[in-house]
C-alpha cells in the first residue's frame, strides 16, 4: 500500500511541476477561459463542492425544477440563522437546504459537533442535483441492485468480519462518482485538478484518492483488469473533457452498482472561479435507466491537506468488538 502511495505522489508530483499555476483575481467581466500552452482549457486549481442543493429532489419540491431569486435569498438567510446560533448541530449541505426549507429554530442530530464555523453551503436555484431524468429522481433500483443493497446493509449490521465492512469504513474509498453522502462523497469536498497534455490527476482530499487519468486515445484497460475506482480514459470535446470510466470491480459498490458501472464525466470551466461537473451513470443491472446530475464548484484559493480516515484500522477493531457486545446482547 505505500508503494502505491508512494508511485502516485511521483506521478502528483511530475504533473504538478509541469503545470503552470492558475490565475486567481480575474472578475467575471473580463473573464477569459485560460489555456494551457496547448491551447486546451486550463482546469487546474482547487475546487470546492459545497452546494446545498439535494442528490434528489424533496417531495416538498416535486413539481419544481428551479427556486426563484427570492426563495434562494430566503433559505440562504434561513441557514445563516440556524447554523450560527451555537445550538444547531453539524451537517451536510444537504441537511442544510433541508433544515431552512422547513424553517427550523434549531437542527438537531446524532452529531455532537456543534455547526458553529462548519456549516458553510452555497443555495442555488435548483431543486435537485440529478438533471435527468425531469422530476430529479434517481431511476428505480432493479430486484438484483436490491438484492445488493440490503446484502451490504446485513454486512454493516452483523458486522461478522472486516470482510462485511464496506471500502467507506475500511478507508479504502468512497468510490467514483462522489454524489451526496458523507466523508467527500459530496458534501463540502474539496478537489484539486493538474494536467499535463497528456494526463489529468483528480485529487480528491477526502480519502486522498488520486485519479490519473490519460488523455487522448489511449485504450482501456482489458476487460479481466478491475479496479475500486474503475479505469477512465479522458478526451477533449470542444472546451470540455469527457472522461469515461468502465472496469469496475466487483467489490466496487455505489448505490448498488458495482463491475457493470459505466460513467461519463464532463469537466466545463463556467467562469472565473465557477466549473460545472456533470457525470451520466449508466447501468441496466442497477438502475431502471440512465441518469445524470451535475455540480456546480467553486474555486477557492487555498491548498487541500491529506485526509486520514484512520491509522492502523483501529476503528475497525472498535467496530468489531461492539459488534460482538452487542451480539451478546440480543
Amino acid at each position: 500500500m505505500q508503494s502505491r502511495h508512494f508511485a502516485i505522489s511521483l506521478l502528483v508530483l511530475a504533473i504538478v511541476t509541469w503545470a503552470a499555476p492558475p490565475a486567481f483575481g480575474q472578475s467575471a467581466d473580463s473573464w477569459e477561459l485560460p489555456r494551457t500552452p496547448e491551447g486546451r482549457p486550463d482546469l487546474q486549481g482547487v475546487w470546492l463542492n459545497n452546494v446545498a442543493t439535494p442528490l434528489e429532489r424533496l417531495p416538498e419540491l416535486a413539481d419544481r425544477s428551479h427556486l426563484t431569486r427570492e426563495e434562494v435569498a430566503t433559505l440562504t438567510a434561513r441557514a445563516d440563522r440556524i447554523f450560527a446560533n451555537g445550538r444547531s448541530a453539524f451537517t451536510t449541505p444537504e441537511g442544510a437546504f433541508r433544515a431552512a426549507l422547513q424553517n427550523v429554530e434549531t437542527y438537531i442530530a446524532w452529531s455532537t459537533s456543534s455547526s458553529i464555523g462548519m456549516v458553510d453551503v452555497t443555495f442555488t436555484d435548483r431543486t435537485s442535483l440529478v438533471v435527468d431524468p425531469p422530476d430529479g429522481r434517481i431511476p428505480a433500483l432493479t430486484p438484483a441492485a436490491r438484492a445488493r443493497v440490503a446484502a451490504v446493509d446485513r454486512g454493516w449490521e452483523f458486522k461478522t468480519g472486516p470482510d462485511d465492512l464496506n471500502s467507506i469504513h475500511r478507508c479504502i474509498t468512497t468510490g467514483v462518482p462522489r454524489l451526496g453522502g458523507n466523508f467527500g462523497a459530496g458534501p463540502y469536498t474539496f478537489y484539486q485538478i493538474v494536467q499535463t497534455p497528456t494526463h489529468l490527476a483528480f485529487i480528491s482530499e477526502a480519502f486522498h484518492d488520486a485519479r490519473i487519468i490519460p488523455i487522448g486515445d489511449r485504450p482501456h484497460a482489458p476487460e479481466q483488469i478491475r479496479q475500486w475506482n474503475g479505469d477512465s480514459r479522458g478526451r477533449w470535446e470542444g472546451d470540455t473533457l469527457v472522461v469515461e470510466t468502465t472496469n469496475f470491480s466487483p467489490k466496487s459498490h455505489y448505490r448498488g452498482a458495482a463491475d457493470g458501472l459505466h460513467l461519463v464525466e464532463r469537466f466545463t470551466r463556467t467562469g472565473p472561479d465557477t466549473l460545472a461537473y456533470r457525470v451520466t451513470l449508466t447501468d441496466p443491472e442497477t438502475w431502471a435507466s440512465s441518469w445524470t446530475a451535475e455540480v456546480p464548484l467553486q474555486r477557492r484559493d487555498q491548498p487541500i491537506y491529506e485526509f486520514a480516515c484512520h491509522e492502523g484500522n483501529y476503528s475497525i477493531v472498535g467496530m468489531l468488538r461492539t459488534a460482538r457486545l452487542e451480539d451478546a446482547n440480543r
